[in-house]
């Protein structure tokens, strides 16, 4: 029984697995991005952290160090824990090299405003 056609004599061959792609209905959408790990807010909580790491430190050295020693400062005499007193000095020289730097951030300010103001003339 024949129909007189090659193609109709010939066997279908058995459905193969491949892989067809739909057609998308809608336009495709760009992947969406994981959010940023490193932004302010982070580096603020990470800074956070680390100063109250840093207190906590400096509250047990404060008072595990109660003995209480004779303070003279410029003819200025006083009794404070050692603890305390010598928190007090690193706080002066933190304050001592503050005012140092900002001394020199604004000499270089005014170096490079005056450097500008050249440029442009």
């Amino acid at each position: 029984m024949t129909s007189g056609s090659p193609e109709a004599d010939r066997p279908i061959p058995p459905a193969q697995d491949t892989e067809v792609e739909p057609t998308p209905a809608e336009p495709a959408r760009p992947p969406i991005e994981p959010p940023p790990t490193r932004t302010r807010t982070s580096h603020a909580f990470k800074g956070l952290i680390a100063g109250a790491v840093v207190l906590l430190l400096l509250l047990i050295f404060i008072l595990e160090n109660t003995e209480r020693v004779k303070i003279s400062y410029f003819g200025a005499d006083g009794h404070l824990s050692l603890g305390v007193a010598l928190l007090l000095a690193a706080v002066a020289g933190a304050l001592i090299t503050a005012l140092i730097g900002a001394a020199r951030i604004s000499q270089l300010r005014l170096h490079a405003r005056r450097q500008r103001r050249r440029q442009s003339a």
